[in-house]
């Protein structure tokens, strides 16, 4: 008699061990989930992790020029998982604070394949992120390079005035990945021709 206990309370803690631990196992899942917009959100809210604001053509004109400073903007490029030659076409300018500038990047389809791309981006230091605001950006959507192609790719920015007067360099850099649905934005490409 003692014995069928012992065995049914061992089954009942090995059966409340095994549920706790897929609860947790779910739980972890649904945070690891979840956290990725988080993420996304606080970044967009604070300017954090090298994450930039779009603004409009028509903002972007009042911002007032501050003449008295000059910020390099460096820039650079990566590719992730791409058969992709991709870089910019010039490695710096000089820019005065509130100066609407236009620059771009070459990006090579390497493959025998169309492959659809989707850039992202960042500034350094991560103070000068808020600072740092764009119009037009090839990185708002994703990018299709058919077989060989060449894409003349750009960015129109600005440097709001107000980013703090030690920072005297600003690097902007993206890396492109493989879009996670090639089959959607290939599909779309043909409806679209």
């Amino acid at each position: 008699m003692s014995e069928q206990r012992d065995n049914q309370t061992l089954e009942k803690n090995t059966a409340r061990v095994v549920r706790k631990t897929l609860v947790t196992v779910v739980l972890m899942f649904g945070f690891g989930y979840a956290l990725v917009p988080f993420y996304n959100l606080v970044c967009e809210a604070f300017g954090l992790n090298g994450q930039t604001e779009q603004i409009t053509e028509a903002d972007l004109r009042k911002t007032p020029v501050d003449k008295s400073r000059v910020i390099t903007v460096e820039f650079d490029a990566n590719v992730t998982g791409l058969p992709w030659k991709f870089g910019p076409n010039i490695s710096s300018i000089k820019v005065h604070p509130g100066e609407v500038r236009r620059i771009s990047y070459l990006a090579i389809n390497q493959s025998d394949k169309a492959i659809v791309g989707q850039a992202r981006h960042s500034v350094v230091p991560q103070e000068a992120a808020a600072h740092f605001k764009k119009t037009e950006c090839f990185c708002f959507t994703q990018q299709l390079l058919r077989a060989g192609e060449k894409k003349d790719m750009g960015v129109v920015f600005v440097i709001d005035p107000a980013l703090p007067k030690t920072i005297k360099t600003v690097t902007l850099s993206y890396t492109f990945f493989k879009s996670n649905d090639q089959q959607a934005a290939l599909t779309n490409d043909k409806i679209t021709r």
